[in-house]
């Protein structure tokens, strides 16, 4: 007869066998580290009622720091070092008795019996307590030693080939030169080679001339465009105010703010201080002032009703919380209510860091724009302005009225854009519970404790504020931006968790190469060209992606990088992509958003009474403004470009520091059926029948080549012959469909073009936009 166990009781039986040793192995022989493998444990397990809130702390036990650990208590040392039988911490975690069994019976959340062993091992070990590895000071590690005699490794190459080596794994081989070039044209300009890039490319046999092509990407003005978009999704850049009704606004100027200043490769430190503080500089530029519509990004609303102390409260939230998260990693917002449960950042702190922003003479309600705003010209614009101020000097009669009416035009067509201006002193409370009319204690700005302190002699405001993040001092801003940085090249950051440093994020898969990374981004002078260029010239970036059935085995995430990943493309370089080998594509730096197509009638699901006409329906764009890269699509905050969206494209109703990646029917279908891939098509379709030669073969290869990179193997050039011929019966048989494919689209087709020849061509050309190496980053 079977005897019946309860949950309660087996948890028990497992605890008991943990405790005297039965079926488990002994003490480990690998050193268990606290940071990596005991803090995540009580982080999840322990810190909601033993951490740093003291308003839910119970039993007066702090876990998040080191004090108490050690120290007896009435009823014990929590860890006695190298005694976990004496260590009050081991035997409550084991207790049978559920009234004093930690954590309590009733939590969802229990230790398992790997991590009670992990907590015995540690005791016995010595019980070596290390504080967050994040909010350690930054420190340079030495670099790991060169194994390999046959080559010299580069330091990103060392700590990574050291980390592959411990894990039993060899690196792959180099990736061939045409891969190389698909990778690294797109991770730095979002754009694929041409074929003449290509053809130089694969000719060129120096030693330089991978290094001459990274020079060349980085100096591209494509770099910018395609650099911003990450940057657009962290500063929550959108063309509209958000909530309910979803009013258009004119921010546009800060987003050509930021594709220039990146071109420009201005220091990340300055690249700082300009976007939270550049209004505060001494004889600030008026670009330096534009800048600061960064902090401006956030959603507001005009819905008639609010109550505008209440929004006014919640526009500063997102700016510390955005701040924040962009630029430590760190999740403050739940410090707003209480003090953070997990992260040492109280309450107090929290309205600190508000107290930063809470100058500026915003209001709470409002739609479009409101002040402090800024007129600031286009570089084009500023430039010609100059030239009609020396022009003037010499000129009278009608050439001093053309100049004159010249000017008020360029005047006249420069946008207001919100910026930051400290013109009033406003005191700051922290608000109870988050409530804008619960005000309790009153506040100065600063900094959490847990961080170094700001400089002494100085202003305590928002370039203070701004400048203590840059500080070389400061532990989190460069681990988190070359984090950030490493994310964009390899899929996902050294810390998985991008957005959090913090005790609930991950810890780094290669800890000592994100400090030596943070180290020289300081001592390069926060130059990010000039990092990024280190990591895609290293051999890691430039491995082949196919993994060995090892790594396969031991490493299925690919956290240790023996192999360089392959990466679904975001929608934006989908979409340019299609446009560029088309030879659709228009590209012109900066100007307004556009609006290109998108299916109809979407807009008119959220009209309310209160929308605007303009905000109802959606009014497409005609000409070039179609054809624009992705990055200048209007962006609607409730209702986001669907094409971009159905590839994971964010609402931008707050900060995101990394995209979700999903693979879904409705992508290829969007691939295959949406009108600007259709369009796109018919493009490569014409230029596959005007440059790719007189035969079939020739031009089915070539089109390839545009799309890929490289030519077909001979079983793929069948089945797509195997295609056209199929098509091309088709079209012929009914020249309708041939006639209503190839007008997809506003742009016009090739008149010199038999229809259905051209809408044969545009159905392989449409099956190469949809192929997986398409769609993919090598």
């Amino acid at each position: 007869m079977a005897i019946p166990i309860s949950p309660l009781t087996l948890s028990s039986f497992l605890l008991a066998i943990i405790t005297t040793g039965l079926g488990f192995p002994g003490l480990s022989a690998n050193p268990v580290e606290f940071a990596r493998e005991i803090r995540p444990i009580l982080s999840d397990t322990c810190f909601k009622c033993h951490g740093l809130d003291a308003a839910k702390r119970k039993g007066g036990l702090r876990l998040d720091q080191k004090e108490g650990w050690f120290t007896p208590r009435e009823e014990g040392t929590l860890v006695v070092p190298g005694k976990p039988r004496k260590s009050i911490l081991f035997t409550r975690i084991t207790h049978s008795d559920p009234d004093d069994q930690m954590p309590p019976s009733d939590e969802v959340r229990q230790l398992t019996p790997l991590e009670i062993t992990k907590i015995r091992d540690w005791i016995r070990q010595g019980a070596n307590w290390q504080p967050h590895w994040s909010f350690t000071p930054l420190r340079r590690p030495d670099l790991p030693k060169n194994d390999n005699a046959s080559r010299t490794l580069g330091p990103i190459d060392r700590y990574i080939g050291r980390r592959i080596a411990e894990a039993g794994l060899q690196p792959v081989e180099p990736a061939d030169k045409a891969t190389l070039l698909r990778r690294v044209t797109l991770d730095l300009t979002g754009l694929p080679p041409t074929l003449e890039e290509l053809g130089n490319f694969l000719q060129d046999p120096s030693h330089h001339a991978y290094e001459q092509v990274v020079d060349r990407l980085l100096s591209s003005p494509r770099y910018g465009e395609h650099l911003a978009v990450d940057w657009l999704d962290l500063a929550r850049y959108a063309d509209t105010d958000g909530y309910q009704d979803d009013e258009p606004r004119t921010m546009w100027r800060w987003r050509e703010w930021l594709i220039n200043v990146l071109n420009d490769n201005i220091p990340f430190d300055q690249f700082t201080v300009e976007q939270l503080a550049g209004d505060l500089l001494p004889n600030a530029a008026l670009e330096q002032k534009l800048a600061t519509g960064f902090l401006r990004n956030n959603r507001v609303t005009g819905e008639g009703g609010s109550i505008a102390e209440e929004f006014r409260v919640e526009y500063i939230v997102d700016r510390v919380e955005t701040v924040s998260s962009v630029w430590m990693g760190l999740t403050t917002g739940c410090a707003r209510c209480h003090d953070h449960k997990y992260d040492p950042v109280s309450q107090h702190e929290f309205y600190s860091l508000f107290a930063f922003f809470n100058q500026t003479p915003e209001p709470g309600t409002y739609r479009g724009l409101a002040k402090p705003s800024l007129k600031v010209p286009t570089r084009p614009d500023q430039k010609r302005l100059r030239e009609i101020e020396q022009q003037l000097s010499q000129s009278d009669g009608d050439q001093r009225q053309e100049l004159e009416e010249d000017r008020k035009r360029l005047i006249g067509r420069t946008p207001d854009t919100m910026v930051m201006e400290d013109s009033q002193r406003r005191d700051t409370f922290i608000l109870e519970r988050g409530q804008y009319d619960q005000r309790g204690r009153k506040v100065a700005p600063g900094v959490p404790s847990s961080l170094p302190p700001l400089p002494r002699g100085v202003e305590i405001n928002r370039l203070a504020l701004a400048e203590w993040l840059v500080d070389p001092e400061h532990p989190l801003t460069a681990r988190v931006t070359v984090n950030r940085l490493w994310q964009h090249h390899f899929g996902v950051g050294l810390v998985k968790s991008s957005e959090d440093f913090g005790v609930q994020g991950d810890f780094p898969s290669h800890p000592d190469l994100l400090d030596w990374l943070a180290t020289e981004l300081i001592r390069l002078n926060w130059d990010i060209k000039a990092l990024q260029k280190l990591i895609v010239t290293s051999s890691t970036y430039r491995q082949a992606s196919q993994p060995s059935p090892a790594a396969r085995q031991i490493d299925p995430e690919n956290r240790l990088i023996s192999h360089a990943p392959r990466l679904r493309l975001s929608g934006e370089v989908i979409r340019d992509q299609a446009l560029f080998v088309s030879g659709l594509l228009v590209e012109r730096i900066g100007g307004p958003s556009v609006k290109p197509y998108q299916p109809a009638n979407l807009w008119n699901e959220i009209a309310g009474p209160t929308t605007s006409a303009y905000a109802k329906g959606y009014q497409q764009d005609t000409g070039d403004a179609l054809y624009r890269r992705s990055l200048y699509t209007f962006w609607r905050r409730a209702i986001p470009p669907p094409g971009l969206q159905i590839f994971d494209g964010p609402s931008r109703e707050v900060c995101i520091s990394r995209r979700e990646q999903t693979n879904t029917p409705l992508q290829a279908l969007a691939l295959l059926n949406d009108t600007i891939f259709v369009e796109a098509a018919r493009g490569l379709g014409t230029r596959m029948i005007r440059a790719g030669g007189e035969n079939q073969k020739a031009r089915i290869s070539h089109g390839f080549q545009i799309v890929t990179g490289r030519l077909p193997r001979s079983e793929e050039l069948s089945v797509l012959r195997n295609s056209l011929k199929i098509h091309q019966r088709t079209y012929l048989d009914d020249t309708s469909l041939a006639l209503e494919l190839v007008n997809v689209g506003e742009s016009e087709p090739d008149p010199a073009l038999s229809a259905p020849e051209l809408a044969a061509y545009t159905a392989i050309a449409n099956t190469l936009l949809n192929l997986d190496e398409a769609i993919t980053r090598p």
